[in-house]
């Protein structure tokens, strides 16, 4: 027994470890429960009993050299920076690539950033909605022809569960639940069951708009949208009003804004007009208030909804709708200098 615990002793004085790895399957091969030194405390239990006084004292000694000395290289490793699994630490850390914001988002951020400085608050309503807040309340009865202009996704076969079409529907909500005044701004996804192609898509995001106060006029509304045009376009912009027709806006109009790309002077993104149209707005109809609870007589409103995809497309020249939807790293690492 002395003689082998002697040849181990000096087997473990001569120990040695490249890596950290190394160095712990050393550990397990004298140390462990089933390792080297492990095994002869077990046989210890069978020399004779004059003998054990003289064989234990050398066997904690073996013990605490094969500790020690398993512990002396492990600290070698630890003091040059490598770890268990022989990694340097000391090397800079790997970093990460920080992501974007979607250009919608950033357009949308700054839409209602704009209409926040006017007292706008932002509002918000489920996509899955019922007739009666898409369309009857907003003065589409069940037989207008202006329900055609909007292509619905119904769920299932129940004519009265639909994915909202336009976020007018959280106007509604907004007016059932609080009498005038009344100043929100409404942005949100919307769903139409259109052909997807390079201008059109079924899934896409608004911005509606509502103010509901007395001796509200149509003045009230250009000056509002001149403003945000302003701000989201340059001081330079120029808007006009074209009469148009919405069931739930009287008298209505498109809006169209004066081309940032040729000045106004004709280019093929205006095609070659000077104005490209951005939204809708119009005056309140009476028989909208009147359903949601509001007397017309007393007050006035003006509304007005936008395409956050178009506006994007125009801000940032884009072509092609398809684009915001396709995840493209390429496409979205163009805009992490625009937040």
């Amino acid at each position: 027994m002395l003689d082998r615990i002697n040849q181990l002793a000096e087997e473990i004085k001569s120990l040695a470890a490249s890596t950290a790895e190394e160095a712990e399957q050393l550990r397990i091969k004298y140390l462990s429960k089933k390792g080297l030194v492990s095994q002869l405390f077990d046989e210890f239990k069978t020399i004779p009993n004059e003998q054990k006084r003289e064989v234990g004292k050398v066997l904690n000694v073996l013990k605490t050299q094969a500790l020690d000395k398993i512990n002396e290289l492990k600290e070698g490793f630890a003091s040059n920076g490598q770890g268990e699994s022989g990694a340097d630490l000391t090397l800079p850390g790997t970093s990460f690539e920080l992501g974007s914001r979607h250009p919608l988002s950033i357009v949308k951020n700054e839409i209602v950033d704009i209409f926040a400085r006017l007292g706008f608050t932002v509002a918000d309503g489920p996509e899955i909605e019922d007739d009666h807040h898409v369309f009857e309340a907003l003065n589409f009865p069940p037989e207008h022809p202006a329900r055609d202009m909007q292509d619905t996704f119904f769920i299932a076969t129940n004519p009265d569960v639909l994915l909202r079409t336009h976020t007018s529907s959280v106007q509604v909500r907004v007016m059932e639940k609080q009498q005038p005044p009344i100043r929100a701004i409404f942005p949100g996804r919307v769903f139409r069951n259109e052909a997807i192609s390079a201008r059109a898509h079924c899934i896409f995001h608004q911005v509606e708009g509502l103010y509901i106060d007395k001796n509200v006029s149509f003045a009230d509304l250009k000056q509002t949208l001149l403003y945000f045009s302003k701000e989201l376009f340059g001081a330079d912009t120029k808007i006009r009003l074209r009469p148009s027709y919405f069931p739930f806006t009287e008298p209505s109009a498109e809006m169209d804004i004066s081309c940032s790309l040729c000045g106004g002077k004709g280019c093929n993104v205006c095609k070659y007009t000077g104005w490209v149209e951005i939204l809708g707005c119009g005056m309140v109809d009476p028989a909208v208030l009147e359903a949601s609870g509001i007397d017309s007589n007393e007050y006035t409103g003006f509304a007005f909804g936008m395409g956050i995809e178009r506006i994007t497309m125009l801000k940032y020249q884009i072509k092609d709708i398809r684009l915001f939807f396709e995840n493209d790293k390429r496409f979205l690492d163009q805009f992490k200098s625009a937040e």
